[in-house]
This record gives C-alpha cells, structure tokens and sequence, in this order.
C-alpha cells in the first residue's frame, strides 16, 4: 500500500507540476508540499487538504457509527457568493 505522500508525489508528477508549482497553486508553502511528499507528520490539516484539493485526491473518514466524512469538502475553494468555503 502506498503513503499518503507518495500518492501526492505520483498525482503531481502524472500532472506535471512541480513541487513549486504545486505549493503555489494550493497556496502553501513549497517545504509543506517536501514534507507532505516525505511523510512528515507536522504538517497542518489545512495544508494538507489544500495540496490534496489541487492533486484531486479526497480522503474519506468512517465513524463508529457509520457516518462518513469526505474531505476536502470545498476547502479554500470560493463560493458563488465570493466567500471563501470552510
């Protein structure tokens, strides 16, 4: 089984972006794009829900008592009402 970073690793490059180019389209900054793809466990959920928006990878998270939460659910996306989704 793959590593979450290393899926973010394959998404970019199947893309052609680079790691730069990555961090400036999800708006992070381009060590929090290395230490997502290394597997580091500092970095932020919101850092990482931005880079996987652009990667177009979505995780799903099952509760005890059958309840599912996708993520990211809109996040930093706008919305129609030019308000940033959180």
């Amino acid at each position: 089984m793959k590593s979450l970073g290393a899926l973010v690793r394959d998404c970019r490059k199947k893309g052609g972006i680079t790691q730069i180019e990555l961090a400036r389209l999800a708006g992070v900054g381009k060590t929090s794009v290395y230490d997502i793809e290394k597997d580091k466990t500092t970095v932020q959920l919101e850092t990482l829900l931005r880079v996987l928006v652009v990667v177009n990878i979505r995780l799903e998270l099952h509760g005890p008592m059958g309840d599912v939460v996708v993520l990211p659910a809109q996040v930093g996306r706008k919305t129609e009402d030019n308000h940033e989704a959180r």
